[in-house]
């Protein structure tokens, strides 16, 4: 058998840094090596669906640490959470292992490193935490500044540093400004296209009427951050822009992992929902909350294009899924999309207007094959670029590396 590798990780829930430590595990386990992942939570209702039938085993432990005080500190709670998974996987729980592969929240890296017999430490940066909230207030700003210092700290105490794009080590470099020393090596997310194989597809009609031809699709959390709302008004705006008989044929899919325990899906999905009432589309907008990945295929397989509204994305693997896909990407031009999405090949980047976004929509109503060249595109894009194979070889080196 290869080495042992430790996953430890904060919520094992559905996302893009959850995505990615499946994907990792997996890779990891097909090179040979023994992997395991703890975590402070663990859903078997909201997972992907790996973690349920690939044989890796999942810990859980410390969920009885609370996510927050009355929705507030929210980092710190998970600073304590990953602490307290790594003080008794250390102490307690007696696991043997040869390299840890942390990502997220790095606090729990010097716990590891006062191991009696401790072990090389890999650290995945998906992007600076202290950069994905804002400092509003004096108060917000003085309890963030030691969490802040901590997390800069503690992420270079790591052996070896990872990001998910060009883009993450610029602000990598930008915001850690005592690691200037340090240069994280770029490994981008990939696809494991094993998930993502052709099978029978049922077509859209729970979601959408039987004569709306034009499917546009949103998929991400209920976050404001994911700037949903852009999706929304892109319609509105695609309104004025097309026949009325081409507007009978447009519909809108917002599609996104939710929890009910997270406030902000369950606020955000309310504001969302009334903002379609306010601008008058709401008969051609559905909504979908934590779907399964074969109901994501089938949205895929059966919709126009992806919308990507974030912005300054830090890499973005729902673009990668489409484009394997054969669906083209409408995106923000700033982030992770400037590596992912070829602008004009496999699908437009614009400006975050919905005046922006509208025009590229167009494009696909006004020329119906567009959608099958630049899906051929991307499909193309992702299995050179974006394998699962180049992934794994690339991990597994690193991880060969730090037991040399």
């Amino acid at each position: 058998m290869g080495p042992s590798v430790l996953f430890i990780h904060p919520d094992l829930g559905i996302g893009g840094a959850e995505r990615l430590v499946v994907d990792a595990a997996l890779a990891l386990k097909s090179r040979g090596c023994q992997v395991q992942v703890w975590t402070a939570h663990y859903d078997v209702n909201h997972c992907f669906s790996e973690t349920k039938d690939s044989g890796i085993p999942i810990r859980c432990c410390g969920d009885w640490l609370p996510r927050s005080f009355f929705g507030r500190f929210m980092a710190l709670c998970a600073y304590l959470r990953v602490i307290f998974v790594a003080l008794y996987i250390i102490f307690l729980s007696g696991e043997k292992y040869d390299v840890v592969f942390c990502d997220q929240v790095s606090a729990c890296i010097p716990i590891f490193k006062l191991a009696r017999n401790r072990k090389p430490i890999l650290f995945y940066c998906h992007f600076p935490d202290q950069l994905l909230t804002e400092r509003i207030s004096l108060v917000k700003k003085m309890y963030r500044a030691p969490i802040d210092w901590l997390e800069e700290k503690t992420t270079g105490m790591a052996d070896c540093i990872l990001v998910n794009s060009q883009f993450t080590a610029k602000i990598f470099k930008e915001t850690f400004m005592s690691l200037s020393h340090v240069k994280p090596d770029v490994l981008y997310p990939s696809l494991n296209v094993k998930n993502f194989q052709s099978c029978d597809f049922d077509g859209l009609a729970e979601l959408v009427p039987s004569k709306r031809k034009f499917v546009f699709l949103s998929i991400n959390r209920y976050e404001r951050k994911k700037n949903l709302s852009l999706a929304l008004e892109s319609v509105c705006t695609l309104r004025d822009k097309v026949s009325s008989q081409d507007w009978e044929k447009i519909h809108l899919i917002l599609a996104g992992g939710y929890d009910e325990r997270v406030s902000e899906n369950v606020e955000h999905y309310q504001e969302l929902k009334q903002l379609a009432v306010t601008l008058d589309i709401s008969n051609h907008v559905s909504f979908l909350r934590s779907f399964s990945d074969l109901q994501k295929l089938n949205l895929l397989h059966n919709c126009t294009c992806i919308l990507y509204t974030p912005s300054n994305e830090h890499f973005g693997i729902v673009p990668i899924e489409a484009m394997y896909m054969h669906c083209p990407v409408i995106a923000v031009n700033s982030g992770g999309p400037l590596e992912s999405v070829v602008d004009n090949v496999t699908g437009f980047l614009c400006s975050p207007t919905c005046d922006s976004f509208s025009d590229a929509m167009v494009k696909f109503i006004k020329q119906p094959t567009l959608r099958t060249t630049m899906g051929k595109s991307g499909h193309t894009r992702v299995m050179e670029q974006f394998s699962s194979e180049a992934f794994s070889n690339q991990l597994y080196h690193y991880i060969c590396k730090l037991l040399e």
